[in-house]
């Protein structure tokens, strides 16, 4: 593993502070067709939009029967319109100014102060499809209209309660009906993901409070002893205690925009507690020298888990993928060269689970085969182990393209980690190769995800790799990520590159877009040399759902087994 050695040297012999620099190549110009494909995007946003705003407007998301005759709906995230709000930063990249005037009046009425369900809130999704959404729509409107900015507020000083009776790190659910927190274990993506938002909306409103409560908790993370690896933070925590829960490691859900705001945060703030991109800095260090697989066919890029026993588990996930853009970025930014490097060939390997379906879309979860090249501390790496057996058919599959489908997890749900890193190493490397890819998932978006007779209308579907897909074959539901994530990134992989430049914005985990100021000199410092962590295996503990979706037949804690 040269690139492994490449980079420990690197690390070795780190400076004082590192010279800040540019992500995006200079003078980025987009290849011939680009338009067309651009063009291709709006249509779809626009017709999806449609069909949401005929049968289900003022509800969280579409479902497919409401494209056919049930007109239905669902509200998972509080029957706020989670769509709207949701849609309202993309609606306004596009230039979609009548569509964007529509979300900005319908969110100017709602009232956070109580759920329109009897469900509890999410203080994460809440934050980051709401808050975000809001927020960035304000800033992106020329700051404006005010109220935007009032609605966030709203939602948040009630999304604080969170926080009573915990240790730190907020309880993930609160009953707003009564005013209290759900008293329950959570994981680090849910206490840490509050950043970019909090922060932001203190920085409109002047009260320094929220900022302060989100970025506590993820320092607090970053600085708990007796992490399963140096830098890298178990998933699950008790805000009871504010103490890790089991010892699980992954770049993926539960995990993944904890790491992601890790670096993000830093970028929008600049006085950010400086232990927090160190500790993402640790964190890329180790998984290069943990984590970082090659498997033994087409030489695939990946990024293992760890198990609570110290075991390294060879899965992947769509959720995981983000890692490749986040690497990208972070490379960039620090001036490490060997970051990016490995940052391009994880999102090659990212696409390449795109490229090897019969729809050309990728899996929800994928196991690999890799080459074993030592062993974790007081740990193993068997080069398979997955926690479910290989089959023969997994065999012949990983035979052909370096990975396999992992039992149960053959769905899609529109999610847009994937696009999301071929977006960020288009931007990064000018390789036309990301627009051809970018492509290539909106011709499979509108033969597999449309749904015909649904007036526009999208929907996941079941199995990636079955391209005879049915009414049964579909997900019942549009997911309000696909509006703000899926469609944003797919149209600014195809749009002018100065416009929402990675020099210029950063991106929240839903894709909102907050401006950030100008880099003039170093950006980061070197973490401590030493981290210091616990090798002791621990007994497996049961964890919080991750991204669940009553409308799927495996939710991914019991896919993953968590």
């Amino acid at each position: 593993m040269v690139l492994l050695r490449r980079l420990l040297l690197v690390a070795v012999s780190l400076p004082s502070a590192f010279v800040a620099g540019q992500v995006q190549k200079p003078g980025l110009k987009l290849p011939p067709g680009a338009d067309a494909a651009r063009t291709q995007v709006v249509q779809i946003f626009t017709n999806a939009f449609q069909a949401y705003t005929d049968f289900a407007f003022g509800h969280d998301d579409l479902t497919r029967q409401s494209c056919l005759l049930l007109k239905s709906f669902t509200d998972g995230r509080n029957g706020w319109g989670a769509t709207i709000v949701d849609a309202l930063s993309t609606m306004k990249i596009m230039g979609l100014e009548d569509l964007f005037q529509i979300g900005v009046n319908f969110s100017s009425n709602i009232d956070f102060s109580h759920s329109n369900t009897p469900d509890t809130v999410s203080l994460f999704e809440s934050t980051i499809r709401y808050v975000g959404g809001l927020l960035s729509a304000y800033e992106l409107n020329g700051n404006q209209p005010q109220v935007l900015v009032d609605k966030a507020q709203q939602l948040v000083d009630k999304l604080v309660i969170g926080f009573e009776g915990a240790v730190a790190v907020p309880f993930g659910f609160v009953d707003f009906s009564a005013d209290k927190p759900v008293i329950a274990t959570s994981n680090i993506a849910e206490a840490g993901t509050l950043t970019l938002e909090w922060s932001t909306l203190s920085r409109l409103t002047g009260n320094d409070t929220y900022r302060r409560l989100a970025e506590d908790s993820a320092k607090h993370i970053a600085e708990l002893p007796n992490a399963p690896l140096p830098g890298f933070a178990a998933q699950g925590i008790d805000p009871s205690t504010g103490n890790f829960v089991g010892a699980y490691v992954t770049w993926g859900g539960g995990s993944d925009s904890y790491l992601e705001y890790l670096l993000k945060y830093p970028r929008l703030n600049l006085t950010a507690d400086p232990v927090l991109l160190q500790t993402w800095q640790t964190a890329v260090d180790t998984s290069i020298k943990f984590l970082l697989k090659v498997s033994t066919i087409g030489d695939q890029t990946y990024l293992a888990d760890f198990e609570d026993d110290r075991k390294i588990r060879h899965i992947g996930s769509h959720l995981a993928c983000f890692h490749a853009g986040n690497w990208l970025l972070g490379g960039k930014l620090l001036n490490n060269q060997t970051i990016v490097d490995i940052g391009l060939k994880l999102a090659d390997s990212c696409w390449n689970t795109y490229a090897s379906t019969a729809t050309k879309i990728g899996p929800e979860v994928f196991g690999f085969i890799s080459k074993v090249d030592g062993q974790p501390p007081n740990g193993t790496d068997d080069g398979s182990f997955t926690g479910n057996p290989i089959t023969a058919a997994d065999t012949a599959f990983n035979k052909q393209h370096g990975f396999y489908i992992f039992d149960g997890g053959a769905d899609y749900i529109l999610r847009p980690e994937v696009l999301e890193s071929n977006f960020y190493a288009w931007r990064v490397t000018g390789d036309s190769k990301y627009i051809t890819r970018a492509e290539s998932a909106v011709q499979s978006y509108l033969k597999f995800l449309e749904v015909p007779g649904g007036e526009g209308g999208v929907s996941g579907i079941l199995d990636v790799n079955n391209a005879t897909i049915t009414i049964p074959d579909r997900v019942d539901d549009t997911e309000s990520f696909f509006f703000a994530e899926v469609m944003k990134y797919l149209f600014l992989t195809f749009d002018d590159p100065e416009h929402i430049s990675l020099d210029d914005y950063v991106f929240n985990t839903e894709s909102h877009p907050f401006k950030v100021a100008p880099l003039t000199g170093a950006f980061g410092s070197p973490p401590p040399q030493t981290v210091p962590f616990s090798a002791v295996q621990v007994q497996h503990a049961p964890l919080p759902e991750i991204s669940f979706n009553p409308k799927l037949p495996n939710q991914l804690k019991n896919i993953l087994n968590l």
